[in-house]
């Protein structure tokens, strides 16, 4: 059978810790910053639409906060601005190698960012640039896969891409069990059922009820994004 050269998706999420911007997980590093941008471009041009969601533990991490004394709604609002602070790294990168974007947040910051208007997001869409959503949901109590599910709804992307450092879901722990288990496909209740702690119980929900596909894959692989987008059997399918 031949193989084809057109992209499985037309318009994706693709959902981005924090971690990956920074150096052993900390920061933003330029470099990390860069590779992903180059990833992005990669499927850019393929002519896929992109809408990004952003963590923001690389800064600063609400629950963490909240675990050290900080009043809870309080560290969730500063990890919002962390996601910001991240939003703006990546556009910046994208935008050095000719990639038109856009950042919008659920916190307003006009000075900064567009305010998220879902029909605005969508006209850049249609004139090719990328969307990065920053700020979460804008509400305390929320993480950012929450964000990526709502996004990915809103937006009509016909997957959330979830970038992570393993190339997949796992049965257990492939970092401490040599012996773990790599599922290529799972179903969303079978995911819960055996709490892989795909997103949290919130993302995932929505994602369920709303029939959102998503993969996890390891984004640190050379072209990994690429090959997602085409079709090719990467990471792990969530879905029916």
């Amino acid at each position: 059978m031949k193989k084809s050269n057109r992209p499985k998706f037309t318009r994706i999420l693709l959902k981005l810790s924090g971690e990956s911007l920074g150096d052993n997980g900390v920061g933003i590093s330029p470099e990390a910053v860069q590779n992903l941008a180059q990833q992005i471009k990669e499927v850019r041009d393929l002519g896929v639409q992109v809408v990004i969601v952003l963590g923001g533990g690389n800064i600063f991490r609400g629950l963490a906060g909240s675990e050290r004394g900080i009043e809870r709604a309080t560290g969730d609002y500063m990890g919002m601005l962390a996601t910001v602070i991240n939003s703006l790294a990546l556009q910046d990168a994208l935008e050095k190698i000719g990639v038109a974007t856009r950042v919008q947040t659920a916190i307003t910051m006009t000075q900064i960012a567009e305010p998220f208007i879902r029909r605005r997001a969508m006209r850049h869409l249609e004139k090719n640039r990328v969307v990065i959503f920053g700020a979460g949901t804008g509400n305390p109590y929320f993480s950012t896969d929450t964000a990526a599910a709502l996004r990915a709804n809103e937006m009509g992307a016909e997957a959330i891409l979830k970038a992570t450092k393993v190339d997949g879901i796992y049965d257990s722990d492939p970092k401490k069990n040599p012996n773990a288990k790599r599922y290529a496909r799972i179903a969303y209740l079978e995911a819960l059922q055996k709490r892989l702690q795909v997103m949290d119980s919130t993302a995932f929900s929505l994602c369920m009820d709303n029939k959102m596909p998503i993969i996890v894959f390891d984004m640190f692989k050379p072209h990994n994004l690429k090959r997602v987008v085409m079709g090719e059997a990467v990471g792990t399918l969530v879905t029916n």
